[in-house]
């Protein structure tokens, strides 16, 4: 079930971020993507907790991408991290030039 759950959510063209609402980091991670001008329905935040089963969610991540820590933040189908890596994409000028080649950005 965890399996289906994360594989729903990850599509290409869209970018994707498993969070837990308590967790600095994730808020960290929505407030960064928050500024940027998504086109309308192509950034999800999927709450991990909202789910009977966030340690199998956590466990699958875990699987797919070497860690089940939170955020795991997903370009199209491609895992980039966490938020460290995110914030660090950001700054070299990486972020904004993927999310412009994925086309997600007004």
């Amino acid at each position: 079930m965890a399996q289906e759950f994360v594989n729903c959510k990850i599509q290409p063209g869209k970018v994707v971020v498993f969070i837990k609402p308590t967790c600095p980091y994730c808020k960290r991670t929505q407030e960064l993507l928050g500024q940027l001008p998504f086109k309308q329905g192509l950034l999800e935040f999927v709450d991990i907790t909202a789910t009977n089963n966030t340690e199998e969610v956590q466990d699958y991540l875990k699987q797919l991408t070497g860690a089940r820590t939170v955020p795991r933040v997903f370009l199209g189908t491609e895992c980039i991290g966490g938020c460290s890596e995110l914030v660090s994409m950001h700054q070299s000028g990486q972020l904004l030039m993927r999310l412009k080649q994925m086309g997600v950005l007004q």
